[in-house]
C-alpha cells in the first residue's frame, strides 16, 4: 500500500519553472508552505502565474461552471415536471419517465467521443457555446409538447447537443491545469451540475406556485420556458470569453503574449503533449494500450453504481390511495424540495474530498474512490432493507445522507487526464468514452433495474448498485497495481 500511495502521490510546487512532469499525475517541485496554498493554490504562485490562473478561473472555470449548471437544469427538468402535473397531462402512466431518460441518453451517447475529438482540431471557444445554444433551444421548444412522442422527440435533441459538454470541459480543465491545481476545479465544475439539479427543484416549485396557468399554461410548461430563456444569454457569452487550448500555440485574446508562453510551458513541464496527426502506428498504440481499456470502464462503473433519484417517488408514495401512512401526505413544493437537502450534503462532501486530494492528500485520486465505494455500498444495503414506512423519519434522514459517496466522479475522469499526459488525442478520447459508454450503459439498464413501476422499493436497483460497487473497489486496485508495473519498467 505505502508503494501504491508514492505512485499516486502529487507533489507540489511554488514556482513556475518545474522539470518534467509525471504522465500519471506526479506534479514536480517544492511543497506548498503556506496555508493559503491549501485553500487555493494560486496563492503559492509567483505574481505573473497567480494572475494567469485568476483569469482562467475567471473565464474558464465560471463559464463551464455556468454552463453545466445549466446542462444539468435542462437534462432533470424533465423529472421535475413529472411529478408536478406532466404525467398526468400527458398520460405517463407506464414506463414513459424512464423512456424519455433513456432516448435523451441515446442523443448523449452519439455526439461525445466526436465532439471531444474534434477538440483536439478546432477551438473550443466556437464548439462548446454552440452546444450550449442548440440545447438551450430544444428545451424551451419542449413547453408546448402534447404527447409523450412529442417529449421523446425533444429530449433526444436535448441530449444531442448536451453531449459534447461534460467530456469536452474536461479535457479543457486537463489542457490548462497541473495536477495540483486540477481536482479541485474539475470537482467545482461538477458539483456545479449538482446545483443545476438543486436549483430546478427550487424553479418548478416556484413555477407550480406563482406561473401555473398564466397564460394557459400548467407551471410544469413554464418550467422548460424559463429554462430556455436563462440558457441562452450565458451560450452566447460563451463565443467572446472561452479560450484556446494552450497546447494549439493560438494565443486567447484576453492573455497577453508573455502569459500565453507560461500556459504554453506550464503544460510542457507536466507533460501535457500536443495534437499529433493520426497514423496507423498511433492507432496501433493506443489499441495495445491497457489505458484504453481500463480507465474508461472505472468511470463506466462509477457512474452507473449511483442511485436514481427515489425519494421523489418515496413522498409522492404517501398521497396515494390506500394512503401506507394515513394522515400523512407531502404537498407539490414538498416533493420537490425535500429531495433536495440530500443534494445539499452532497456538494458540501464532494467539496472536501476534491480540496483534500489537490492538497493534503498530494493529487491522489484512488482514495476517495474507495471510500465512496464503501459509503454507497453501505447506504444502498440500507435503502434496500429497511422498511419504506415504518420509520419515516428515519428513511427520510437514511435518502439525505445516501448521496455523500457519490463524489469520485470529476476526480476519475482528472486520474485519466493525468495518466494520458503524453497523448492528447488519447486524453480526448478516453475522457469522452468514459462518460460516453457509462451513459450507454444507463441507456440501457435502468429499463431493469430502475423501472418507473418498481418505485419507491426499487429493490433491484439498489442490488444493482450494491454488485458495481464492489466492482469498483477491485477495478481501482487492478489500475493501481498496473500503474505500479509500469513504474517499475521504467524504473
Amino acid at each position: 500500500m505505502t508503494a501504491l500511495m508514492k505512485l499516486s502521490s502529487i507533489p507540489s510546487r511554488s514556482t513556475p519553472h518545474r522539470p518534467t512532469g509525471d504522465p500519471y499525475g506526479a506534479s514536480p517541485g517544492e511543497p506548498i508552505k503556506t496555508w493559503k496554498g491549501y485553500l487555493w493554490d494560486t496563492w503559492d504562485l509567483p505574481r505573473e502565474e497567480r494572475w494567469l490562473l485568476f483569469k482562467v478561473d475567471a473565464f474558464v472555470l465560471t463559464f463551464a461552471a455556468l454552463g453545466y449548471f445549466l446542462k444539468n437544469l435542462d437534462q432533470t427538468n424533465v423529472n421535475n415536471a413529472f411529478l408536478s402535473g406532466m404525467k398526468e397531462d400527458l398520460e405517463m402512466h407506464g414506463n414513459e419517465l424512464v423512456t424519455s431518460v433513456s432516448i435523451w441518453t441515446v442523443g448523449y451517447v452519439i455526439g461525445q467521443i466526436p465532439v471531444n475529438l474534434l477538440l483536439t482540431r478546432v477551438s473550443p471557444r466556437w464548439v462548446i457555446p454552440s452546444l450550449e445554444v442548440g440545447w438551450g433551444i430544444a428545451t424551451f421548444c419542449t413547453a408546448p409538447v402534447r404527447t409523450a412522442k412529442e417529449l421523446y422527440a425533444l429530449r433526444f435533441l436535448v441530449g444531442l447537443f448536451e453531449s459534447g459538454f461534460y467530456p469536452g470541459i474536461h479535457y479543457l480543465l486537463g489542457s490548462w491545469y497541473t495536477p495540483q491545481e486540477l481536482g479541485k476545479r474539475a470537482m467545482v465544475f461538477w458539483l456545479a451540475g449538482s446545483v443545476g439539479k438543486m436549483f430546478s427543484g427550487f424553479l418548478q416549485a416556484a413555477a407550480y406556485t406563482n406561473l401555473s396557468g398564466v397564460h394557459g399554461r400548467a407551471g410544469w410548461r413554464w418550467l422548460f420556458i424559463v429554462d430556455g430563456i436563462i440558457t441562452l444569454p450565458i451560450a452566447l457569452l460563451g463565443f467572446l470569453f472561452f479560450p484556446n487550448l494552450p497546447q494549439s500555440g493560438k494565443k486567447t485574446w484576453w492573455t497577453t503574449e508573455a502569459e500565453h508562453e507560461l500556459s504554453m510551458s506550464r503544460m510542457k513541464v507536466i507533460g501535457r503533449a500536443g495534437k499529433e496527426p493520426w497514423s496507423r502506428a498511433k492507432l496501433k498504440r493506443l489499441l495495445s494500450s491497457w489505458h484504453t481499456w481500463m480507465l474508461p470502464l472505472s468511470y463506466v462503473i462509477w457512474n452507473n453504481a449511483n442511485y436514481q433519484p427515489a425519494m421523489g417517488f418515496w413522498l409522492k408514495s404517501f398521497n396515494a390511495k390506500p394512503y401506507p401512512v394515513p394522515g400523512l401526505h407531502f404537498s407539490v413544493p414538498e416533493i420537490n424540495n425535500l429531495p433536495l437537502v440530500s443534494t445539499g450534503l452532497f456538494i458540501i462532501m464532494a467539496l472536501i474530498w476534491g480540496w483534500l486530494s489537490d492538497g493534503p492528500c498530494r493529487g491522489a485520486r484512488w482514495p476517495f474512490i474507495y471510500v465512496g465505494a464503501i459509503m454507497t455500498l453501505v447506504f444502498a444495503i440500507a435503502l434496500r432493507q429497511m422498511p419504506l414506512y415504518s420509520d419515516v423519519q428515519g428513511r427520510k434522514i437514511l435518502y439525505w445522507v445516501s448521496d455523500l459517496g457519490s463524489g469520485a466522479g470529476p476526480l476519475i475522469l482528472s486520474w485519466i487526464n493525468e495518466i494520458c499526459s503524453d497523448d492528447t488525442e488519447k486524453r480526448a478520447l478516453l475522457v469522452a468514452a468514459g462518460n460516453d459508454f457509462a451513459y450507454v450503459v444507463q441507456a440501457i439498464a435502468p429499463n431493469f433495474v430502475w423501472k418507473t413501476t418498481d418505485f419507491p422499493a426499487a429493490r433491484k436497483g439498489y442490488t444493482w448498485v450494491i454488485i458495481l460497487q464492489v466492482l469498483q473497489i477491485f477495478h481501482t486496485a487492478a489500475i493501481q497495481a498496473l500503474i505500479y508495473r509500469d513504474k517499475k519498467r521504467k524504473a
